[in-house]
Formats: C-alpha cells, structure tokens, sequence
C-alpha cells in the first residue's frame, strides 16, 4: 500500500512540473532584491469617481472583443493536474494554512502548509482545510487530524516564509519538518496539544468538526480528496499586532504570504479601502435601482 501511494505521488508530481525554471537560482538570481524597505501603505481605489452602474475600471480588458474559450474539466484525455494547475493559477490569492499537528500518542509531530484553505464562519469560527489525498491515503497531516483531531493553523508572514516552504518537503513520516524548518515550537496550547508557531503573528488552536471526502471524476469509484472543517477554539496574537480591542491584526505587522499559481507567492504590502453601499442611502433605494441602464437583454 505504502509503495503504491508513492508510486502515485511521483507521477502525480512528475505531470504537474511544479519548477518551472531549468536552474531556479540562476532565474532568482537575475531578479532585483526583495525590497525589505517596502512598508504598507493605503492608496486611492482604481476609479475613485466611480458610480453605480459604470461597470469595470480602466484596468479591465483592453478588448472586449478577445474571446474566451470554455474549459470542460472532465473532457477526455484531459489529466487532473490540469485542473489543478489551472485552478491554482486563477484562484488567488489564496490564504496559507500552516497547519501544525500531532499524532494521538504524541510521538509523531508534522508541520506543513496547506494553501486549500479558507475561513468560512466566525460564530463559531470556522475554518476548511482541503488535502488533494483521500482518508485511506491520508498523509502526516491529514493523518494526524484524524487519529488527534487537533492542530494549530498559523498564517505566513515574510519573516519566515523561506521556512515554511521547507516544511512542504516530501519527508516521510515521523521525520520532524521542526527541524527541517528550524522554527520554534511552543506547547503553550491551551485547549489543544500540538505546538504553534512561536515565529507566527497570529495562530489559531483548532479542534475537528467534520471530515468529507470527494469521489474521483478522473478514476471512477475511487475517493480523491477530503474537505476538513476546524473549528477554531483559541487565538494567539502577537502583542504589537493586536490592537487595544483584540478584534484587529495589523497587516504592516503581519506581512502575510499568499499563495499565487506554480511556485508563486504574493506579499501584501498595498491596500485600499472601499465601504460597503447602503441600497437605500447610497444607491437611493427602489427608485434609483429603476435609473439604471439595463445590462441584461429584454424578454
């Protein structure tokens, strides 16, 4: 079974290509520095005058006229890796779960970042990790989850993100990504047994809710993914993030990482603000809503 799951993990890995560079250090080489001078800053929107109804920015197509092509995901031939790629390229940024977690004895500890990740509820806070494996093949972490139940999800920021990605490594089970990482464990969890992230901003102890696993559309009557939900049950903030209300994290102090497509990670170093419209005061209720040009053809 053992062998058999690493022959699937190698080809998997071996169709998806991930370095897309022939010698990565020689492409990151001819790049400029990482400019650690960049400070987070607020800017005006795109289209500051914009109002209801005027549709995209400036930035969008240059064309309306290029056309788009449909993508059938289960088109014969076509290999689920595409999907991936695809998907992971067009869905960003994506938030990064740095998912720490423990076997039920306690003997076995893994680290790893999981970019299928997502906060999707606040009372209770709730939050959903996707793994690309199905229970029966469940890897270290996804192991883990499910003899414990536990973990702690800490969010990436650039002061250790060259170590978190080397937590990613293909490292068999019960070799610690610690280690590999050099980061700090801390087994001050109160509600949970596995360690955060001493190097980590903010982190969230976590307790399963729920596990979903998927069936196949590529290989029929076979399970290929599972959904887990996490629920969240303490937060740990660092103190010169966390505003005097403990309900604000300072993203100049948590420079977090996101996920991009490939090999790619985006910084967040720019922001700006938008409120949310009031149908009534803004928009001017049912009566402006009727002023509006139609975009949708007559019946």
């Amino acid at each position: 079974m053992a062998a058999d799951a690493a022959q699937t993990a190698a080809r998997w890995e071996a169709q998806l290509q991930r370095n897309p560079h022939p010698d990565f250090k020689a492409t990151e080489t001819s790049r400029p520095p990482f400019d650690t001078a960049s400070k987070f800053r607020f800017t005006q929107t795109v289209s500051p005058t914009w109002k209801f109804g005027d549709g995209a920015n400036n930035t969008s197509s240059p064309s309306p006229a290029v056309p788009h092509v449909t993508i059938d995901p289960y088109a014969k031939g076509r290999s689920a890796a595409f999907n991936y790629k695809l998907l992971i390229s067009a869905v960003v940024p994506r938030p990064i779960a740095f998912l720490s977690t423990r076997s039920k004895d306690g003997t076995v500890t893994n680290l790893a970042p999981f970019s299928y990740f997502q906060l999707i509820a606040h009372d209770p806070p709730m939050f959903v990790v996707g793994f690309s494996t199905p229970l029966e093949r469940a890897k270290d972490s996804l192991r883990n989850l499910t003899e414990s139940g536990e973990c702690v999800i800490n969010v990436i920021s650039e002061g250790y993100v060259e170590a978190a990605n080397s937590a990613s490594i293909n490292a068999p089970y019960g070799v610690s990504e610690w280690d590999i990482s050099g980061l700090t464990p801390l087994y001050d969890c109160e509600t949970v047994q596995c360690a955060r992230v001493r190097e980590a901003v903010f982190s969230i102890e976590g307790k399963v809710e729920s596990m979903r696993e998927f069936d196949s559309k590529a290989t029929p009557g076979k399970k290929s993914a599972t959904m887990v939900t996490i629920e969240g049950t303490r937060f740990w903030a660092r103190e010169d993030a966390i505003n005097a209300d403990r309900n604000i994290i300072d993203p100049e102090v948590l420079r977090p990482i996101s996920r991009l497509g490939g090999i790619t990670y985006g910084r967040t170093t720019e922001a700006f603000e938008i409120p949310r419209p009031d149908f009534d005061k803004d928009l001017g209720g049912v009566e402006g809503a009727a002023k509006l040009e139609s975009k949708h053809p007559a019946n």
